[in-house]
């Protein structure tokens, strides 16, 4: 079946999906996904997440590092609902792809009717299960790290630095917007995200943020600011924890220090230039006080969860 008709079978009509994009690795989609996921959980919504990256399953580690360390501290913490989409059994690529279509149908229609936002990681490649959930996207972020050689994955330049065509990734991004809008009428809102910014204002960085800034003129999205560079998030990944977790030796395992503080407000920046539904009532929410009920829902049998 032509994927641009299986994908526009799957719409999520309840729940706001926000899917995490770029076809690098090393891009910080899965921290990302994971953070958006639990800053909306605090402002009090309810949140479902799905992994498509069936091989690394850096979402779904986050995920089970998470309510184990919970469990162990005994911590009064949210949890998403989730989901993880394992590889298909099979080595024809025609029934991979029918395979992964009725997983990923299944794991929307799952989830759906008990949350109000979805939050997809996809894998740093192209597949099946990439088109089908940016097809889904009501957002869609794609991290860049602050470099001249992450602009590859949206466009290539020439010797001038000016903007010579785009990319297979940009390209899918318009194929999917084009086969959402005629579905349902509704476009994808499309945010380049700068991830792991410089702290110094280098000629490097400059180039960079021109070059994002020419591609989104170009494509028709917008460009945030993301998070700088930080040793905290490979620190907090073994816990399953995040910065917009209450900062205490107890949640954390270590003394909590002003790296955490600062990327915490750099997240809350990035929430609100996503222009997420809701966000005017979410954005008055106060994280260290507010904490949203574990959220859990009995799967079907054929979807692997947690």
């Amino acid at each position: 079946m032509d994927n641009e008709v299986q994908s526009g079978q799957i719409m999520s009509q309840n729940a706001h999906v926000i899917v995490l994009g770029n076809e690098k690795g090393g891009s910080g989609k899965s921290t990302t996904a994971f953070h958006l996921a639990v800053h909306l959980l605090y402002a009090g919504f309810r949140v479902a997440t799905i992994d498509c990256d069936s091989r690394q399953q850096t979402l779904t580690r986050y995920v089970r590092n998470r309510r184990k360390w919970a469990s162990l501290g005994e911590l009064d913490i949210p949890h998403s609902i989730h989901v993880h989409l394992p590889l298909a059994d099979t080595d024809s690529a025609q029934e991979a792809n029918r395979i992964a279509f009725a997983m990923f149908r299944d794991a929307v229609g799952q989830v759906e009717d008990v949350a109000d936002f979805i939050v997809v990681d996809t894998p740093g490649f192209d597949t099946h299960l990439t088109r089908l959930s940016h097809s889904l996207a009501d957002t869609l972020v794609t991290p860049l790290n602050d470099s001249l050689i992450d602009l590859d994955v949206l466009a290539n330049f020439d010797d001038e630095r000016e903007l010579a065509s785009l990319s297979h990734y940009t390209r899918l991004v318009q194929r999917a917007r084009r086969e959402r809008l005629s579905v349902d009428g509704r476009s994808i809102d499309w945010v380049l995200m700068r991830n792991r910014i410089s702290m110094l204002n280098s000629r490097n960085t400059r180039m960079v943020l021109g070059g994002i800034e020419r591609i989104a003129e170009r494509v028709g999205c917008r460009v945030a600011d993301g998070i700088a560079e930080r040793v905290i998030f490979r620190a907090l990944f073994p816990l399953g924890m995040t910065v917009l977790d209450p900062l205490s030796e107890e949640t954390l395992g270590s003394v909590p220090s002003m790296s955490h503080v600062t990327a915490r407000q750099e997240y809350r920046k990035l929430v609100d230039a996503l222009h997420l539904p809701g966000e005017a009532w979410h954005r008055q929410f106060r994280f260290e006080g507010a904490l949203a009920t574990t959220n859990s829902v009995r799967p079907p049998v054929s979807l692997e969860t947690l």
